[in-house]
């Protein structure tokens, strides 16, 4: 069960899980905060703890707010466009030709019908990020299957608002942000090693960060990196 407590501006999200301390957290892009707190926490406790991070939390919010972001893309000729952490020119071609995306050394060329608006433009971007990224994921999953000792029933890709990842552990399902695309590799890498750790441990405790200290030790390093690089122009 979720409850909510407000401090001033700040909505917290408040969870009461079989966990042994309170963890607070301050998430991209938004800046939404969530508390999660042992079971039979009364919320009072809970409000009263949050209260003495209140200045960690504005200072979290703060530093995403002052984030870089993109610049919106209305996806016309010589933009600039990230793939895996690598800047491109884009190049589009408007023909009588079936829509698609290709890459060279330097150039991603978007061709469209002629008049095609930026919604379909985007859409055909967004079907070639996704087809990347149905590449880049299932040798990840493999080799961190082996080394994990878990199985990944299936995986999904989807436009997020607030996360990078997700993970529902009685399915065995993860699902993961078309926006890493954009990213460098290795910090795909880092959220599917995430988001496949909570197959073990659901909640964000002792056990879990024991578990990414083990088996991914720069984990630290590639959040801060991920968190630090600019976000989408718009809420995704």
């Amino acid at each position: 069960m979720t409850e909510s407590i407000t401090l001033g501006d700040i909505a917290i999200e408040v969870t009461r899980k079989n966990v042994r301390n309170v963890h607070l957290s301050v998430h991209p892009p938004e800046g939404r905060v969530t508390l999660v707190a042992p079971t039979g926490t009364r919320l009072e406790v809970a409000r009263a703890y949050a209260i003495a991070k209140l200045g960690w939390i504005r200072d979290q919010q703060a530093r995403l707010h002052a984030q870089a972001r993109e610049t919106p893309r209305p996806l016309v000729e010589r933009e600039s466009h990230y793939l895996w952490g690598r800047r491109y020119l884009l190049s589009v071609e408007e023909r009588e030709a079936r829509p698609g995306v290709k890459l060279d050394h330097k150039r991603i060329t978007l061709t469209v019908r002629p008049g095609s608006d930026r919604e379909k433009r985007a859409d055909v971007m967004h079907e070639w990020h996704k087809r990347l990224l149905h590449d880049a994921i299932p040798p990840l999953i493999a080799s961190w299957e082996a080394r994990l000792g878990v199985r990944v029933s299936a995986y999904h890709l989807q436009r997020m608002k607030t996360k990078w990842g997700s993970c529902n552990p009685s399915k065995g399902n993860i699902r993961l942000n078309t926006e890493l695309v954009k990213k460098p590799k290795d910090l795909l890498e880092y959220i599917i090693v995430h988001e496949m750790a909570h197959l073990i441990e659901p909640t964000h405790n002792e056990r879990f960060i024991t578990l990414l200290d083990r088996h991914y030790p720069g984990w630290r390093e590639a959040r801060d990196e991920l968190n630090a690089l600019p976000l989408k122009a718009e809420y995704w």
